[in-house]
């Protein structure tokens, strides 16, 4: 029998009590209540409701788990009967008692809180990347007696638009999830986040390709300007400080002109504030990224491929990953080969075997659901949606356990000496960057079926955090 969606949300309202509720939200399996009293709810009561699974309480949240699909139309149905939907304002006392003590926790929290609605957008495009680097590649072409150059162009515009749009416009998802987190208005962040990646200002990629001939616009004659094309941090960065900022502006501006003053303010600042002071600043570590990554390819006995291949997922939680671009390119222009695609290659399949061995090892349904997707494509060569909803959620056990794995067959790598013939196809579909020669082709694979193995090994066996642990049904 189906379930009666709109029923469900009033009995859970009437039972919980609609003076007892400050907020609601939803999870991919649970509907999570921030109540004012938590003994006043009779769990036996709401567990007889129709389409609750079960309940618990934590944190302050009562959650009660309702199942994928369901919780996000029962959700939908309690904020139509006038329940607020969640911010970080609301849930600000939650967080400040369970994780004062605990700071680095706290700055886990946010993350997982910011990135986890935007992972269906990110593992999507992870399996599109993926088909378009197994299909349209010169190398798997050429088994056909066909080259890309053969495709209608039809064809490539279509693959390109389901496969650069997400990157493309990160920072207007990231933005737009912190400033709903943190209790701004969502249309702000994501109109700051699109004035990151305006067309108005010189393209990241861009700039990080030497040939392209694109520069930084130079402000004051010092400061570097870039688009933030695939940026995480900074955009996370702008979104926290924006929505702080705006709740701070509509305190102090009168009523009648908040309106037009706040977005205004908000928007002006933020701007200035991103381009002018973040993003230096992040310039500069790409810099020292730089030179530490040509330095680390230079030194004896594989210990480069160590250092990079363990290094490289925590480049990626930064967001200024796409330094490694001008290496690459670089290098394929002097030599025609690439060192560094194998480093990043086993970089991402570690995260995805890491997330795999944490999605069958955990009793959290809600981290299941979201798991497998993750793994597969960080496989495919995106693995944000495996560090930041998984590896990450609840500890760094898993993403160091990945680390320390790729950083093994790093160096294996480095002493095989193996090489790509491009970049920007990393993971399952890079096996196409080696069929120019037996050696590395038999080497990329089996390095690669080390690295998910080792991986998964030790994240299981010593990466897995209680917390993930716990039954969400507890």
């Amino acid at each position: 029998m189906a379930i009666d969606y709109k029923k469900t949300a009033e009995e859970i309202i009437k039972i919980v009590k609609r003076e007892n509720i400050i907020s609601a939200e939803c999870c991919a399996t649970r509907l999570r209540l921030i109540v004012k009293d938590r003994e006043s709810i009779k769990d036996s009561d709401v567990q007889k409701i129709d389409g609750v699974k079960g309940v618990f309480f934590n944190s302050d949240q009562y959650q009660i788990i309702l199942g994928t699909g369901v919780v996000n139309k029962v959700y939908d149905e309690v904020v139509k009967l006038g329940i607020t939907a969640s911010s970080q304002k609301n849930d600000d006392k939650d967080i400040k008692k369970s994780d004062d003590k605990n700071k680095f926790r706290k700055f886990i929290r946010i993350f997982a809180d910011v990135f986890v609605p935007i992972m269906p957008a990110m593992i999507a495009t992870g399996l599109f990347l993926g088909l378009k680097g197994a299909l349209i590649n010169d190398s798997f072409l050429g088994l056909f007696n066909l080259q890309v150059s053969n495709i209608p162009i039809s064809v490539m515009t279509f693959m390109s638009v389901l496969t650069e749009t997400t990157f493309a416009f990160l920072p207007a998802l990231v933005c737009w999830s912190a400033f709903r987190v943190f209790g701004g208005s969502p249309i702000l962040g994501i109109l700051l986040g699109l004035m990151l990646v305006s067309p108005a200002l010189p393209n990241a990629y861009l700039v990080a390709n030497p040939d392209s001939g694109v520069k930084p616009i130079m402000l004051f004659g010092f400061i570097p300007i870039v688009g933030y094309q695939g940026s995480i941090l900074p955009a996370l960065i702008a979104g926290m400080i924006g929505s702080k900022l705006e709740l701070k502006l509509r305190k102090i501006i009168p009523n009648i002109i908040d309106i037009l003053a706040t977005p205004f303010l908000t928007l002006l600042i933020m701007l200035f504030l991103s381009l002018a002071v973040i993003g230096p600043i992040f310039h500069t570590v790409e810099q020292w990224i730089l030179i530490a990554i040509n330095f680390s390819l230079s030194l004896p006995f594989g210990l480069g491929g160590f250092i990079i291949g363990f290094g490289i997922i925590f480049i990626v939680v930064t967001g200024v990953h796409h330094i490694m671009n001008l290496i690459e390119i670089s290098l394929l222009a002097s030599t025609a080969l690439n060192p560094i695609n194998p480093l990043l290659s086993v970089a991402n399949l570690a995260a995805g075997a890491a997330c795999l061995a944490v999605t069958l090892k955990t009793r959290r349904k809600s981290l299941k659901a979201m798991g497998y997707g993750a793994a597969l494509s960080a496989w495919l060569g995106i693995t944000e949606p495996a560090i930041f909803g998984i590896n990450i959620r609840y500890g760094i056990k898993p993403m160091v356990c990945g680390a320390i794995a790729s950083g093994i067959t790093g160096l294996i790598v480095r002493l095989l000496n193996l090489q790509g013939t491009a970049n920007g196809v990393t993971g399952i579909p890079g096996i196409l960057l080696y069929i120019y020669d037996t050696k590395q082709l038999i080497g990329y694979i089996s390095v690669s079926i080390l690295t998910i193995i080792l991986s998964f090994a030790i994240t299981w066996f010593f990466g897995v955090p209680k917390e993930y642990m716990q039954e969400d049904d507890e």
